[in-house]
C-alpha cells in the first residue's frame, strides 16, 4: 500500500507459535483467526488460492510483492466461499486493473469474513517457515482507532500455540460435499474469454464417480469439458455405493488434511482399485490411492504451495510446471511392487506420480490446470478419458 494511504486501514498483528511477531495493517474483517501458516509462491491467482478447499485451516502468506491488482471476479472461485483461515501479504494494491473485476480484494475479504494482514515482511516470514517449518499462527485484526498493545500480541501468540497439528487431522469430510450430487449442469464446462463457462455435453460419453475430498471447481469442469457427466460423492461413500451406478471411471479429488486420517477413503480406494475400473486421483486423492496400495505418507516440513513447481516425468524426461498445494507426500521407500513411480519433484525429489502396472489406475500429486491457467499437465485428464474409452471397447 502507498504509505500515505495506510491510515485508511486499522492495525493488525500476526504471531507464530515459535514467538515470531509481525505487525501490519488489517485489510479484511476485524477479529482473530488461527491456523497453520504456509507460504505460497504463486505470482497470480490469489482468489483461486483462497477459495481452494486445500487451504482449509491454512493462513496463506503470499510471497509475491503485490496482491489485489486484478480485483475479484465471481467466475474465478474454486469453491462456494473462501476456504483459507486467513491471508498475509506484503503490499495491497488499492487499484484493481482488470476489466473482469467486480470488487476490490479488501472489500471481498471483509464480505467473506476473512481476517487478513498487509504490510508484512513476507520474505522474512517465508525464511522463518522454511527454517522452522509450517507452524501454528494467528492474526489479530483490530478495529479502526485501536492500536496494537501487548495484550493483542499475547492473545495472538496464545492462539497460534493452540493450533492443532495437521498430522492426524481429517479435513476431507469437512471440505467435501455431504450428499451425492451432479456437478452443475448446463454451464459446467471450462471458462473461455468472451463466452464464459462452456456448456456441458448434451450426451455425455462417460459417467465419472468423483470422490469429493475438497474438489476444485476447475477440476470438475475439466472432466465435463472432456465429455463426462460427473457425480460428486461424499468422502465417506463406501466403494459398493460408488460402483453401484456402474460408472465408467472413478476420480479421487484433491483436498486438505492428513490422508492417513481418512481410513474410510483408503478402504474405499482399495476396493475400487481391486475392481479394475479406470481410476485417477490428484492431490489428497493421489495420497489415498498410494495408502490403499500399501504405501505410507509423511508430513512435509513446509509443504508445496505454489503455481511454479517443476515436475519431471521419468519415462520421457519431460518437465512440467505445476500447481501444488499439499502438506503431505508419499514415501517412495514404502511403495509395493506393481506400483511404479512416474513423476518426481525437481525441487526436492519427492514423489509426484504413480501408476499401477496391472490395471488402468494412476495418480498425480499436483493439481493439473488448477487455476490460474497452467496447462502443462492437462494430459492426465486426457489419459483418464483414454482409459475409460479402452474399457468401453474391451
Amino acid at each position: 500500500m502507498l504509505s500515505a494511504l495506510t491510515a485508511k486501514f486499522p492495525p493488525a498483528v500476526l504471531a507464530l507459535a515459535d514467538g515470531s511477531v509481525f505487525t501490519g495493517q488489517s485489510i479484511g474483517a476485524p477479529g482473530t483467526t488461527a491456523g497453520e501458516v504456509v507460504f505460497n509462491t504463486a505470482t497470480l491467482g490469489y482468489q483461486e488460492i483462497l477459495s481452494d478447499p486445500c487451504a482449509c485451516q491454512h493462513i496463506v502468506a503470499l510471497t509475491t510483492a503485490h496482491v489485489g491488482n486484478t480485483g475479484v471476479c465471481d467466475e474465478d472461485m474454486e469453491s462456494a466461499r473462501v476456504q483459507a483461515a486467513g491471508l498475509v501479504v506484503r503490499n495491497l494494491s488499492l487499484v484493481a486493473s482488470n476489466f473482469r473485476s467486480q470488487q476490490p480484494l479488501q472489500q471481498w475479504l471483509r464480505a467473506q469474513g476473512v481476517v487478513a494482514i498487509a504490510e508484512v515482511d513476507t520474505r522474512r516470514l517465508a525464511r522463518v517457515l522454511r527454517s522452522s517449518g509450517a507452524q501454528g499462527g494467528a492474526i489479530v485484526a483490530l478495529e479502526r482507532g485501536q492500536s496494537v498493545a501487548q495484550e493483542h500480541i499475547d492473545a495472538a501468540l496464545a492462539a497460534a500455540r493452540a493450533v492443532p497439528s495437521m498430522q492426524g487431522l481429517d479435513l476431507a469430510q469437512r471440505a467435501g460435499c455431504t450428499a451425492p450430487r451432479e456437478w452443475l449442469g448446463e454451464r459446467g464446462g471450462e471458462w473461455q474469454l468472451g463466452a464464459g463457462y462452456g456448456a456441458a455435453p448434451a450426451q455425455p460419453r462417460y459417467r465419472v464417480a468423483a470422490y469429493d475430498f475438497g474438489i476444485k471447481h476447475c477440476v470438475a469442469r475439466m472432466l465435463v469439458q472432456r465429455g463426462c457427466a460427473v457425480t460428486l460423492l461424499p468422502a465417506t461413500t463406501p466403494a459398493a455405493q460408488a460402483l453401484a451406478s456402474k460408472p465408467d471411471g472413478v476420480f479421487f479429488s484433491g483436498g486438505p488434511g492428513d490422508p492417513q486420517a481418512c481410513g474410510y477413503a483408503i478402504e474405499a480406494a482399495r476396493e475400487i482399485l481391486a475392481s479394475g475400473i479406470p481410476v485417477f486421483g490428484i492431490g489428497l486423492g493421489h495420497q489415498i490411492m498410494a495408502l490403499a496400495a500399501g504405501a505410507r505418507t509423511f508430513k512435509m516440513k513446509f509443504g508445496h504451495h505454489g503455481a511454479n513447481h517443476p515436475v519431471k516425468e521419468l519415462a520421457t524426461g519431460r518437465v512440467s510446471i505445476t500447481n501444488q498445494n499439499h502438506d503431505f507426500a508419499v514415501d517412495v521407500k514404502t511403495l509395493p511392487s506393481g506400483v511404479r513411480v512416474t513423476h518426481v519433484s525437481l525441487f526436492d525429489g519427492t514423489l509426484q506420480g504413480l501408476e499401477w502396472a496391472d490395471r488402468p489406475a494412476f495418480c498425480f500429486q499436483g493439481h493439473p490446470k488448477g487455476s490460474p491457467g497452467l496447462r502443462d499437465t492437462d494430459d492426465f485428464f486426457d489419459r483418464f478419458i483414454k482409459n475409460m474409452a479402452a474399457a468401453h471397447a474391451a
